[in-house]
């Protein structure tokens, strides 16, 4: 978060947080490892983006290496 946000605005954010946490919570009954595993990916990516890019090379460079035409 911003340091410079209001009491108020960290109030929405947690009110928007809750409420997106009771939808999850009403999904309950249904399994949904795709989205669920893009939810952690992503989330991991935001909290550690210089690990990520780097994951992200490297399975590019593997993947281009094996791919290519030659």
């Amino acid at each position: 978060m911003n340091m410079y946000t209001t009491s108020s605005q960290n109030a929405q954010t947690m009110d928007r947080e809750t409420a997106a946490n009771a939808a999850r919570v009403e999904n309950c009954d249904q399994l949904q490892p795709v989205d669920d595993f893009v939810d952690y990916v992503s989330t991991y990516a935001r909290q550690n983006p210089g690990t990520a890019a780097l994951w992200c090379f490297g399975i590019g460079f593997i993947v281009g290496w094996k791919l290519k035409p030659w």
